[in-house]
This record gives structure tokens, sequence and C-alpha cells, in this order.
């Protein structure tokens, strides 16, 4: 092989291909080596994982995202397609994450049974997630005075797509497929901006506005009824570390925002500390410490709390 074409391109006579393909499968398999316990298995497909996760969103919201046209008497027709086609295709992806967790983990059994007991699981929620769908719609409308119609908060808000995403996320990260999960996160959070770990545990009427540069953390609890603006970060303050010096996971470490809490936009809010009910964190304040129920935080106020805590002596 003298030449090798790259679209309409060609790469030089003197350039020895075959050489970089054997370093790449050496590189390769040393890192399978590290990582696995035998034979690699096949990996999930992010672009089919994505692809099934927007056939349920249209089948959630046929009338929006389904195709032009949909008469009333086809819409369960093709709510029923669309489950039928892409559940089954998120089945397949569901074992191939279980298999390959089991390969690291030098472990396989019943993981095809496991997978359709996840995605069963999953199909049973969707009703469910549909009805939370529609009170964090309905907080998006009345929340946003430019919103002109419910049609156009579904369409059109950022806020409103991320969080669409991520309740299904959320459902596949809570039985068992955190891989998964975090590919559709991701997809959201490049279409979006905004980035919400699939863990977070968000309840009804969830409102972002704007959005851009929102960052929600793993294990971050959200109430019922809380609006966040634009790049605020609920974030960890710390990571803790084992005994030779590792990252520690899967314990809480961002925050808890019980209902009707308000932040506005660029504030940061750090750590495993609380927001009481109805609190209101003012724009770029830099916050590490709970606030009661009902309290107003702002720069101000921030800067005065350090003071008197000694910080500012």
């Amino acid at each position: 092989m003298n030449r090798v074409e790259v679209g309409f391109e060609e790469v030089g006579d003197d350039l020895a291909i075959e050489g970089i393909v054997a370093d790449l499968q050496a590189l390769r398999a040393a890192s399978q080596m590290r990582r696995y316990r035998g034979t690699p298995p096949n990996l999930p497909s992010r672009a089919e994982t994505v692809a099934a996760v927007e056939g349920l969103v249209a089948a959630l919201f046929p009338r929006h995202f389904g195709p032009s046209g949909l008469r009333a008497r086809e819409v369960d027709s093709f709510v029923a397609l669309k489950l039928s086609e892409s559940l089954a295709s998120l089945r397949r992806q569901i074992e191939l994450e279980l298999r390959l967790a089991a390969a690291r983990e030098g472990a396989s059994h019943a993981l095809t049974r496991h997978a359709t007991r996840i995605i069963h699981e999953f199909a049973e929620n969707l009703p469910r997630v549909r009805q939370l769908l529609d009170a964090d719609i309905l907080a998006a409308y009345n929340g946003d005075p430019s919103a002109k119609s419910v049609d156009e908060v579904v369409f059109c808000f950022p806020g409103v797509a991320a969080v669409v995403r991520h309740r299904l996320a959320h459902e596949l990260y809570r039985l068992g497929a955190p891989m998964l999960a975090r590919i559709v996160a991701e997809k959201a959070h490049s279409e979006t901006g905004i980035d919400i770990h699939p863990g977070a545990e968000i309840a009804e009427g969830f409102f972002i506005d704007h959005g851009t540069g929102v960052v929600i953390g793993e294990t971050t609890i959200i109430g019922s009824n809380v609006r966040l603006y634009q790049a605020v970060t609920l974030g960890a303050k710390r990571f803790e570390t084992g005994a030779e010096g590792q990252l520690l996971k899967n314990y809480p470490r961002h925050p808890i925002l019980e209902d009707d809490v308000v932040i506005y936009a660029g504030a940061t809010v750090l750590g495993r500390i609380t927001l009481g009910k109805g609190a209101s964190i003012g724009g770029n304040v830099w916050l590490t410490h709970s606030v009661p129920a009902g309290a107003s935080v702002t720069q101000a106020k921030a800067s005065e709390d350090l003071f008197l805590d000694g910080a500012g002596i």
C-alpha cells in the first residue's frame, strides 16, 4: 500500500500507515489488558443509545417531535411503534453495558435477563416521567414572561430539552445503566450547554431559565418547584480520598435544595449543604454553608457572613 485515500485527498507515498496501525494496535492491546479480565467485550453504541432516547422523546411528545402532519387517529400507533423500536434498541445497549461491567469485574451470569428486567421497569416508569415533565414544562411557561405558549416552551427552551433528557437518563442511572445514562446526559449537555449528571435527583416543577453553563453534580437533591438561572453551579466543595490517595466515589458531596428555592445567575453552591425551603440565592454568590428556610443570600450578605465568621479579619 503506497497511498491511502482520505476523503478527496491522498496521503503521500512516504507515510508508513502500516507501522502506525501496528503501533495503535499494540497500545490498544496494552490498554485492554489493564482494564479487562479476558477478551474485551463489545461496547455499547453511543449513536444507537442517543437515537433510542430521541425515539422515546418522540413517543412522550408525539405532536411535537413526531412526523409532521401526524393525525389524531394515528398518534397511538406512532407511539406504540416508537416505544417498541426504541426500547428494543435500548435493551440491547443495556445488555452490552452489563457485559462490559461484568468483564471488568470477572463475572458473567444472567445478563440478558437482567437487561430485560431493567428495560421493563424503565418502560413502566415512562408515564411517571411524562407526568414529571408536564410539571416541568408548566413551571417554565409560568416562570418566563417571554414564553408565549406551552408549545414554544417544549420546542424551544434549552432548559426543558435538558430536563427531558435528564429524566430519562436518571431512570437508566437508577436502574443500573450508568454509562448509557451518561451518554444521554452528555449529548444533552453538548446541545444545550446544561450539564446535569444523571444521578441528580430532581422533583417536579423544575425550571432552568436560559440555562447556559448550569452544572448539577451527581449527588445533588432538588425539591419541587426549584428555579435556576444560567451559570449556576451545584458542585462539590472538595473530593475525599482513600488511604492510597485515590478519589473516593459514591458518597454525598453536592447540595440539597428544598422546595421553592431560587438561585440566580452565576451563583456557585458547593458541598453537602442544605438550602432551606423558599431560600433565594443572589447572582454570583459563592456559598459553602447551609441557609435556613426563607433566607435571602446576596453578595453583600455572603461577604458579611464571612467577616463575622472571622475569615475577613
